[in-house]
């Protein structure tokens, strides 16, 4: 079944928010300063390329530029994508089948808002062992 929700959600949106976080990442790689949020913006790509199955958790190593980081992220970019995810999972969420596209959207605002300080992984794996995962990829 996730197999079949990632390819309509790749169908119907999922490539061009990836494309769109894709080109974002590149622009902020072009300065040094603003990396960081590059390697956030093609985690998020993607994340958003195959979103069924995967989930967000923290990074346990994660410290205080991160939090920083998110803070300078929430305010230029993350509460408009947050936005934007919202909105279009409310028009996704008016057709049956768009509703578990919907839920998708829903799932990537976390990251959007916040993305510095976090890890994405397979759902499988956090199921197999809660609370390791994390700590096992440092």
């Amino acid at each position: 079944m996730r197999l079949v929700l990632n390819v309509l959600w790749l169908i119907f949106g999922g490539l061009l928010l990836a494309l769109g976080y894709a080109i974002a990442g590149l622009i902020c790689c072009l300065l040094i300063v603003t990396i960081p949020f590059g390697i956030a913006s093609f985690r998020i790509a993607n994340y958003t390329l195959w979103p069924f199955g995967r989930t967000v958790v923290r990074k346990p190593t994660a410290g205080v530029a991160s939090a920083i980081g998110n803070v300078i992220w929430f305010i230029v970019a993350g509460w408009w994508l947050a936005l934007g995810h919202i909105l279009t999972a409310i028009a996704q969420a008016v057709t049956i089948i768009g509703i578990p596209l919907a839920i998708a959207n829903v799932k990537l605002v976390p990251v959007s808002l916040v993305p510095l300080g976090r890890e994405i992984v397979d759902a499988d794996e956090l199921r197999a062992y809660p609370g390791q995962v994390a700590a096992s990829r440092r």
